[in-house]
C-alpha cells in the first residue's frame, strides 16, 4: 500500500515538472481560416445573394458595423455587414467601397490577407458584406505566444499593403490569427485616400509582393478595382507607390539588399 501511494506521488511530481503546452497556444493540426482559397468567385456569388436570415449588432467597430447571419448549410455562415455611404464620420473619411477596392487589390496582388469583400444592397442600401472569419484570434490574444518563422514575413507584407492603400487605421483590433498563424487584414473603410503620405514605416521587404506592386499600372488597377477607386484615388495610390519604392532605395543604399529584401 505504501509503495503504491509512493508511486503515484512520484508519478504526480514527474507531471508536474513536465513542461506543458500554452492553454492557448495554435496547434499544428488547426486549419486556416482561408477556405475561400481557390474558390473566391464562389464565395463572392454566395456573399452577393445569399438571403439574410437576421442581423445582429457588433459590439466592437467604431463604424458599428453589423454580422448578418445566413441560412444554416450555405457555403458561409455569416458576413460583416457595412452599409457605410462615402463621407466624413467623426473626422474620418469612411466608405464601404474602400472595403470592396483593398480585397480586390489584395487579389490583384495575390497577397491572400484580406478575406473575401463583395458590394451588395440589404433592405435597400448598398454596403460592403465581408466574410465573416471562423476560429480566429485577435492580436492581443496571440501576443503572448511564440511566433513561427513565417510572422515576420507576413507582417512585412501588411506594411506594404497598408502603404500602398494609404491605410491609417491599422490596429489591433483589426488583425486577426488562424490556428495556422495566418495573419488577416480587416477594415479598409478609411483607406484610399488622395493622401501620399505611408502611414507604415518600412524595414523589410517580401520580394515577390514587391515585385508585384512596381508593375502595378493605372490600366491594371482600373481593371480591377476600378469601380471603387475614382481616378484620384488611383494616382494617389501609384504615388504612394513610387515613394516606397523611394524608401526601399534608401534603405538598401543604407543597409545592403540582403538586409531589406530578406524573403
Amino acid at each position: 500500500m505504501l509503495q503504491s501511494v509512493t508511486n503515484q506521488m512520484l508519478f504526480l511530481a514527474l507531471l508536474f515538472l513536465l513542461p506543458q503546452a500554452p492553454a492557448t497556444a495554435p496547434s499544428s493540426g488547426q486549419a486556416s481560416a482561408r477556405v475561400w482559397e481557390g474558390r473566391n468567385a464562389e464565395y463572392e456569388a454566395y456573399l452577393r445573394a445569399a438571403p439574410v436570415a437576421r442581423m445582429a449588432a457588433i459590439e466592437i467597430g467604431v463604424t458599428h458595423p453589423k454580422r448578418a447571419f445566413f441560412a444554416e448549410g450555405g457555403l458561409a455562415t455569416s458576413a460583416a455587414w457595412k452599409p457605410l455611404r462615402p463621407g466624413f464620420r467623426n473626422g474620418y473619411w469612411e466608405s464601404y467601397k474602400s472595403e470592396v477596392a483593398a480585397y480586390e487589390l489584395d487579389k490583384l496582388l495575390d497577397l491572400g490577407m484580406v478575406p473575401v469583400v463583395v458590394e451588395r444592397r440589404i433592405d435597400g442600401a448598398p454596403g460592403a458584406a465581408i466574410l465573416w472569419l471562423e476560429g480566429v484570434r485577435t492580436w492581443t490574444e496571440v501576443q503572448p505566444l511564440t511566433k513561427p518563422a513565417s510572422w515576420s514575413r507576413q507582417l512585412a507584407r501588411m506594411k506594404l499593403f497598408d502603404d500602398l492603400i494609404g491605410n491609417p487605421d491599422r490596429n489591433k483590433g483589426n488583425l486577426l490569427v488562424d490556428g495556422a498563424w495566418n495573419l488577416y487584414l480587416i477594415d479598409h473603410s478609411r483607406a484610399f485616400l488622395d493622401d501620399r503620405a505611408l502611414p507604415q514605416a518600412i524595414d523589410h521587404v517580401d520580394s515577390a509582393l514587391w515585385t508585384r506592386m512596381e508593375a502595378l499600372d493605372e490600366r491594371a488597377i482600373s481593371a480591377a478595382a476600378g469601380a471603387w477607386l475614382n481616378k484620384s484615388q488611383i494616382n494617389s495610390l501609384l504615388a504612394r507607390r513610387d515613394k516606397m519604392a523611394a524608401t526601399i532605395a534608401a534603405l538598401v543604399k543604407k543597409n545592403g539588399r540582403a538586409a531589406v529584401f530578406v524573403w
